[in-house]
């Protein structure tokens, strides 16, 4: 083919090059210009075009790179072959509008698990955080320890030790990005058959982790001390997730008695181990804090599991779990292969967070501003006495509301809703169908004393 007739427009808003590719690849999809049909050479095309050589080459090059033509060396370019082309253009599929789902507005949320962001401590963070950045170290942009940073786990080591009563050395520390990590990791060196068992109602997070990482999990029913230790023996587990210092959702703190009993039933047999979520311990408010149940551990049977996604800030991503000495041994042959998920960056932050006091003085602050919180909810609550009783207000974030009238959680949920105040049924947190008791959820980290107020009063209207 010497020649090819294409309309040019020069006022048209596409450049000339592209006019020139447009109509060539039509003519192609369309079968006008056939398999190895051969087209005029760019020179030749410029000149019957009366257009410059160097748009030619810009529409071959862009029809080259899209595969509609190819060059082959000394005889020029030909059309390529391109079986069974779909003409999107004459075809295109009409999907169906998605509808935007309507999500409710809610004036005041009661969430269980947010925070107070507004007290994050911004300027420590950014000095520590040039600080660090400023530091000429080039092993701050290594790959570091699986483990995580010896340093980072000394001081965690030492923080938990004087804080929650953890006897354990940095060896046996591990540190990842969440505990949604730690739990995939941890699963992994219990190996094949690991049966897991949860309190029912439980964090539903870490069901769904644990659900789809483990043999199997079992849901065990609570009583007023927590995880029943003889219906935990019938479920066949050999892992026992449990939350001792404060149970959520319920609230539940569980005695030194059954914690006795846990570490038998996990000294029994061999393999069998309780795992202790500690995610918030550093709130309480009625008496002194509650000791970690590994503190109590003599034979090697408790996994620790704590966070600074409470105390700092969810996005801060760093969690840390103590492993026995038995798990130890597994992780050193088996675990170490997952490199660390947390930046050495961040862990250097966080270490000299902890190190340097600034997380205990913005502990200190946090206790201030929840307790506050806490006790104006309570207060506002007060007069609810006869719609539902209060449970789980000692420690924690959150409390509990159980009605006495004859309302269900359901309801008392979708009443809240109509007033725009957004809490939370204990149905939400129950493993299977268990029926749930007529109780609500309310967490008040993330609101203002005077907007707690205003909630309940709302709250208070639509319960009566």
């Amino acid at each position: 083919m010497n020649e090819l007739t294409i309309r040019l427009e020069a006022g048209s808003p596409s450049p000339l090059y592209e006019q020139i590719y447009e109509h060539i690849k039509t003519e192609i999809k369309n079968g006008e210009l056939p398999f190895e049909e051969r087209l005029p050479s760019t020179r030749m095309l410029a000149k019957h075009l009366q257009v410059s050589r160097s748009t030619v080459e810009l529409a071959y090059e862009q029809l080259l790179s899209e595969g509609y033509i190819e060059s082959l060396p000394y005889r020029g370019y030909f059309v390529c072959r391109l079986d069974g082309i779909v003409h999107l253009e004459e075809r295109k599929l009409v999907l169906p509008r998605r509808r935007a789902e309507q999500k409710p507005v809610y004036t005041y949320d009661f969430s269980p698990s947010g925070i107070d962001v507004n007290s994050f401590p911004h300027n420590t963070w950014k000095k520590l955080s040039k600080s660090i950045l400023m530091e000429e170290n080039k092993e701050l942009f290594m790959l570091g320890d699986p483990q995580g940073e010896e340093s980072l786990r000394t001081t965690i080591a030492a923080y938990l030790h004087q804080a929650r009563g953890v006897s354990c050395t940095a060896e046996q520390v591990v540190v990842g990005a969440g505990n949604d990590y730690l739990l995939m990791l941890l699963v992994n060196l219990l190996g094949n058959g690991c049966r897991v068992a949860m309190e029912n109602p439980t964090y539903k997070k870490a069901y769904h982790v644990l659900a789809s990482m483990a043999e199997s999990v079992a849901a065990v029913e609570m009583d007023k001390s927590g995880m029943d230790v003889e219906a935990l023996e019938r479920s066949g587990a050999r892992v026992a997730y449990v939350m001792p210092s404060h149970q959520f959702p319920m609230g539940t703190v569980m005695p030194v008695k059954r914690r006795m009993e846990l570490l038998l039933w996990a000294s029994e047999k061999e393999g069998r181990y309780v795992l202790e979520d500690d995610y918030d311990s550093e709130f309480r408010y009625k008496g002194k804090p509650i000791p970690a149940l590994q503190g109590f551990d003599a034979k090697g049977k408790v996994v620790y599991l704590g966070t600074f996604s409470r105390s700092i800030a969810p996005s801060i991503r760093i969690s840390y779990m103590v492993l026995p000495q038995s798990l130890l041994e597994i992780y050193q042959e088996k675990g170490r292969c997952f490199s660390c998920t947390v930046s050495k960056v961040d862990q250097m932050l966080i270490m000299r967070f902890l190190r340097e006091g600034h997380y205990e003085r913005h502990l200190n602050r946090m206790r201030a501003v929840y307790k506050s919180r806490h006790d104006v909810l309570l207060e506002e609550l007060g007069s609810l006495g006869g719609i539902c009783e209060v449970s789980g207000e000692n420690a924690g974030v959150h409390l509990l509301l159980h009605f006495a009238n004859g309302m269900s959680g359901e309801e008392a949920v979708a009443r809240a809703k109509k007033a725009g105040v957004r809490v939370y049924g204990l149905s939400d947190f129950i493993i299977g169908r268990q029926i749930a008791s007529p109780t609500v959820i309310l967490g008040y980290a993330t609101m203002e004393e005077e907007g707690i107020r205003e909630a309940v009063g709302r709250l208070r209207e639509v319960w009566k």
